[in-house]
């Protein structure tokens, strides 16, 4: 894959660093689509999915606009709707554990402590898997091979909770920077992926 996108940027006579500020910029305006495609709550999977499928197309200089991120986001929403409700559901019950932490209960500490590492494990393993969805592919099997992921390359797994960590900080200070930073974290889901296979090949 490298060679061919090394081929396509010599035939597009393009520079290394055009390309990377190319594809910089791709990001930050994927990152508005994914969160215009996210204000339906539980969509947030498809339009990750429909996000990281428009920047793999980048990378490999592929036809793709507005319209195919459209049309991935659709064939991606069955899905990727039942996982961000079981996302919320999972949110929820971090919350009851931190209520229950709050409260003074036994353990409660100890249980909140679990539930949000579990929480971060999960949106990571959902970043995963929207990373490598195509048109097709069942969500179920996606997120439990992403699960396996998430633990068996935990350097990968790091780079997105630190990319999560920046969206939170940037929500924080700036709100409206946070959109565009959106589409960085799906960029770096997909090179997180490539770069898992890319280690496997050799």
């Amino acid at each position: 894959m490298a060679e061919a996108r090394v081929k396509a940027r010599k035939a597009r006579k393009e520079s290394p660093l055009a390309e990377r500020f190319g594809v910089f910029a791709e990001c930050l305006l994927t990152g508005v689509w994914i969160a215009v495609a996210s204000l339906g709550v539980v969509t947030a999977p498809a339009a990750f999915a429909a996000g990281a499928s428009h920047l793999r197309r980048r990378v490999r200089h592929e036809r793709g606009g507005l319209r195919e991120f459209v049309a991935d986001f659709g064939a991606a929403f069955p899905g990727g709707a039942l996982a961000g409700l079981a996302w919320w559901a999972a949110v929820a019950a971090v919350w009851v554990d931190v209520r229950a932490a709050r409260a003074g209960l036994p353990g409660g500490p100890l249980v909140g402590a679990v539930g949000a590492a579990a929480l971060i494990g999960l949106t990571v393993a959902g970043l995963r898997a929207a990373a490598v969805w195509t048109p097709g592919a069942r969500w179920r099997s996606l997120v439990a091979e992403a699960g396996r992921r998430t633990v068996l390359d935990p350097a990968g797994s790091f780079l997105l909770v630190g990319g999560l960590a920046v969206v939170v900080l940037s929500g924080w200070f700036t709100p409206p920077l946070a959109v565009p930073v959106l589409g960085a974290v799906a960029g770096a889901a997909v090179a997180v992926e490539e770069r898992r296979d890319l280690h496997r090949r050799r």
